[in-house]
């Protein structure tokens, strides 16, 4: 397997668990709409935390994205639940 796949994967189990968190936080549903929102998640939670120079000063890299994609996946959910 090479770095990139294996990169990818990572990425794709990342948003996944975000987003399976963001549904318990907010409600959701099935596989796909978790994998969906983690993931945008991930890209919304990143940009987030930087642009608000937040530090979360956990030294474990994985933690810090799956809490940075989580937060992003319930922002995610929320503006479409009020945009719906």
């Amino acid at each position: 397997m090479s770095i990139e796949t294996q990169a990818l994967l990572i990425f794709l189990l990342i948003g996944l668990v975000a987003g399976f968190l963001a549904s318990l936080v907010v409600g959701g549903g099935g596989l796909i709409r978790c994998l969906l929102s983690g993931v945008i998640g991930a890209f919304v939670g990143g940009f987030l935390f930087n642009a608000l120079g937040i530090s979360l000063g956990i030294e474990n890299a994985l933690v810090v994205q799956i809490i940075h994609a989580t937060v992003g996946a319930i922002v995610v959910v929320l503006i479409a639940r009020a945009i719906a």
